[in-house]
């Protein structure tokens, strides 16, 4: 439908912009808290708060603190968290054993936030890259990423945490046939409520490298994970990769990193119509506090301007590090 408009002067598109009021009653995008995820990272101890140096005001959060943070998520009406461990290193393994383990520190924390803070939903990362001694989201074999061995580890990881009682399920390994094994696995074990958001359009980016620092798996990496995770150039392949976790019985989906793929958040949202989000991953997060603590930009609105580009582009929420500081911004 071609839109009809009077021609100038009858027409003048500035009337609308002319008041705070006018401009309110026009917005066609609306972000609120209730968009937003908080990523997360835990760590052994107690009352320990570690500085991410590459992130700037992120730090890894004991299990005590992490508590704290759920809590004040739901009290700034951010509905839900997503946990991310720092694993010792002497827990990595070849075989990522401790990705399933009951007592690691992702289900330690999945536990105490829900007795906490029942009513937030807690998000988990189903990779093995915490776990794994090589560093990459799946089993490692002679310098092959194993697809098949890398499912049965996952499974069992997702299991464990569904255990534990997580709300939604991540999986971020890119592993072809992963969703579908998974959801199988969840309806037999009785975990029929547990969501799956499948990272379903996950490229090999560049922005990914300050959380890599933040989950210890920068100098564990040999090689990198091409084989994997997706090309940037590509976007059709995208279309069916999303298709394909939704037919194996992925909830939702997302795109991540974010800006530089907003393109393909939107074709997502467009052909399908299914829950669709994006990651505001660590790199965006670092560039904008970055150029905001230099003085070039105005941290504050960019860091507004980009979650509303999400959302314009067709996103049903964000995962983004800045969730409480833009949440506490909403509120005033």
């Amino acid at each position: 439908m071609q839109p009809i408009q009077a021609p100038y002067p009858l027409g003048r598109f500035r009337r609308l912009r002319r008041t705070g009021a006018l401009r309110a009653l026009v917005q066609e995008t609306q972000l609120t808290a209730g968009d937003l995820i908080w990523p997360v990272f835990l760590c052994d101890g107690s009352k320990r708060r570690d500085p991410v140096a590459s992130m700037p005001g992120v730090d890894r959060l004991s299990l005590d603190l992490v508590v704290e943070a759920a809590a004040q998520a739901a009290d700034l009406g951010i509905p839900a968290i997503c946990l991310f461990p720092y694993t010792d290193p002497s827990l990595k393994t070849a075989d990522c054993r401790e990705a399933w383990n009951p007592e690691n520190l992702t289900n330690r924390a999945i536990r105490a936030i829900k007795a906490a803070v029942p009513d937030i939903a807690v998000m988990t990362d189903v990779a093995l890259d915490p776990y794994n001694s090589h560093g990459h989201d799946g089993i490692v074999e002679d310098g092959v990423i194993l697809n098949d061995e890398s499912i049965v580890a996952l499974v069992k990881m997702s299991l464990a945490q569904a255990d534990a009682g997580a709300d939604i399920l991540g999986p971020s390994d890119m592993m072809d046939g992963r969703i579908g094994a998974m959801r199988a696995a969840l309806e037999e074990a009785g975990h029929r409520d547990v969501t799956i958001m499948s990272y379903a359009a996950k490229y090999a980016s560049a922005f990914y490298g300050p959380f890599r620092d933040a989950v210890g798996a920068t100098g564990a990496l040999k090689g990198d994970k091409r084989t994997y995770q997706m090309d940037p150039a590509n976007s059709d392949e995208a279309l069916r990769l999303v298709a394909r976790d939704l037919a194996e019985g992925a909830d939702m989906v997302m795109v991540k990193p974010g800006l530089a793929y907003l393109d393909i958040c939107r074709r997502v949202k467009d052909a399908f119509g299914a829950p669709t989000f994006a990651y505001q991953v660590s790199g965006e997060y670092a560039m904008i506090k970055a150029a905001a603590a230099n003085g070039w930009i105005d941290g504050e609105k960019i860091m507004l301007e980009t979650l509303v580009a999400f959302k314009r582009a067709g996103c049903d929420g964000i995962l983004t590090y800045f969730a409480p500081e833009v949440a506490r911004l909403l509120a005033r």
